[in-house]
Parts: structure tokens; C-alpha cells; sequence
């Protein structure tokens, strides 16, 4: 069943939990995705990002998704994934978006205050909720890329003025995180994290949790995250699914064959994370 995700960010705030927010390109990943969620009776968000727009249609994507989520008896929200511009947020918002993230977290404190605002007010209008983000998380994704000179933790006092400033629904914060695979083992700055769940009210999301350790995630967890994203880890199962694959049987040419191991290996890795998330059962 499609929600917004403000009604299951919330209660994963108040009960001390994380809810699932897993990217997706095409069919076989939003199989994955929510076949997973059903499996393990899991709330859901099914992010969706502007490369992932661009490569198979702003209507089309969010469509099977939508499509898809009817047919499940758990919750699920539709969210755009560091939305770069208001226009796209706007063009989300009518083809059927129900959570929304605007980053302008490049941009100074005040423009990205501003570019929040606008989008808050047109997203509040409809009843769609907002992420936005403060501080730079580092690594590459899609239209971000930060270096790890450039990366800058969260500052907790500013996340609360931002809270305050900005308006919007769910905070991401950069407390030693980043897209894409690690160099080594990352180290997430628990304290910062604390001080930050302290002063601010409202749910906290990160970013970036693709190998991050399970431990790390469960305390992530205990010390107030409530939604965490994964993307390459999904990418990642897919492609040596397929590479397996192929290699073990060079003449196969059916395509339903090729991408059903991959679809059972995905849904493998997303099963894993709602188990850690602690949102097996919350649906």
C-alpha cells in the first residue's frame, strides 16, 4: 500500500528503529526491493533518483513502483532521492511521488535554507513531506560528488537552526558517511550523533550505509537514525549476480533466466538490512 513517509519515519522515531529507504533503476530491483518488504512484513521506502529518472523515465519508474506497492500489503513510499532543482521536485510531485528530499547541502547555509523553504511549502501543500540535508557527505552519487577534503560533519547547534529555519520533516546528517563502496572501515561519529538526536526533533536519516558494518548500523540505530539508505550494495549483488551468471552459461540469451538469480540475490541484501534496521515485523 502506497503512504507518505512521514507516518512511517514517526513511528520509527518514537519506537526506536530504522525504516529501509533502498534505491531502484528498473523492474527487477523494485521486485527485489518489495518482495523483501513483504517477506520480513517491513515498512519501506522505494527511492528513486534523477540519474535513475533520466535512464528510465520520469512517469515510467515511479509507476511500477506505485503499481507494485498495491499489490504488497506493507507500507510504501515513494521518495526522491537527493532531488537536485524545485522543477524536478515539482514534476516528482505530479507524477506521484510521496516523500520528498531536496539537497541543497552544496549551496551556503542561507541558499540551501531558501531552496528548502520553496520546496517545503509546495510539498506541505499536498501533504508531502520533506528531507533535506546539512553537512557534506562524502563519495559519489548519481549528481553528488564530494571529495573527502571537501566532506564536512554535521554540526549540531546548525542542525538545530536549520530544523527551525528550514521547516521540513526529516533531517540527514553527515557524521562520517559517504556514497558508495568505503576505502577502509568507516568510523561513524557516535557522539556527534548523540548530541545531534539531543537538540533536534525531528527524524534523522543517513546516508551512504552501503558497508558500512552491521554493528555500526545497530548503533546508528539505537543512538536515533531512523531511515538509512542503501544503493550500491544493491548494484553490486546485481552485477555479480549477472556475471556469475553469464560466465556459468555463456549461450543463455533469455533475459528472464539471466535476471531472476539477480532479483533473489538483491532481495537477499535487502532482507539483511531490514533485519539490522530492526523494521522486520514493524509493517
Amino acid at each position: 500500500m502506497l503512504v507518505t513517509s512521514k507516518e512511517l519515519l514517526w513511528d520509527a522515531h518514537k519506537n526506536g528503529y530504522a525504516v529501509g529507504a533502498f534505491n531502484t533503476n528498473n523492474l527487477e530491483i523494485t521486485h527485489a526491493i518489495l518482495r523483501a518488504a513483504q517477506a520480513k512484513r517491513a515498512p519501506v521506502l522505494v527511492q528513486i533518483s534523477a540519474g535513475a529518472i533520466r535512464y528510465a523515465g520520469l512517469e515510467f519508474l515511479p509507476m511500477i513502483v506505485a503499481k507494485e506497492a498495491q499489490l504488497v500489503d506493507v507500507p510504501v513510499a515513494i521518495h526522491l532521492d537527493h532531488g537536485p532543482s524545485f522543477e524536478l521536485v515539482m514534476q516528482a510531485l505530479r507524477v506521484g511521488f510521496t516523500s520528498i528530499m531536496r539537497d541543497a547541502s552544496k549551496l551556503p547555509y542561507e541558499q540551501n535554507v531558501a531552496e528548502v523553504r520553496k520546496v517545503v511549502e509546495a510539498c506541505h501543500a499536498v501533504g508531502v513531506p520533506v528531507e533535506a540535508e546539512i553537512g557534506r557527505i562524502g563519495g559519489a552519487e548519481e549528481h553528488v560528488v564530494v571529495t573527502d577534503r571537501e566532506a564536512l560533519m554535521s554540526d549540531p547547534d546548525e542542525c538545530v537552526q536549520f530544523v527551525n529555519d528550514g521547516g521540513f520533516d526529516f533531517l540527514a546528517v553527515a557524521i562520517g558517511n559517504a556514497h558508495g563502496f568505503y576505502k577502509g572501515e568507516p568510523k561513524l561519529d557516535f557522539d556527534r550523533l548523540d548530541a545531534i538526536h539531543a537538540k533536534v526533533n525531528v527524524p534523522l536519516v543517513l546516508h551512504g550505509a552501503s558497508g558500512i558494518p552491521d554493528y555500526q548500523i545497530t548503533k546508528a540505530v539505537q543512538h536515533g537514525i531512523s531511515k538509512i539508505n542503501i544503493d550500491t550494495e544493491i548494484r553490486y549483488a546485481f552485477a555479480t549476480t549477472v556475471r556469475k551468471y553469464l560466465a556459468e552459461h555463456p549461450d543463455q540469451i533469455d533475459p528472464r533466466k539471466i535476471l531472476g538469480p539477480a532479483i533473489d540475490a538483491m532481495q537477499a541484501v535487502v532482507e539483511h538490512k531490514i533485519e539490522i534496521f530492526g523494521s522486520a515485523g514493524k509493517a
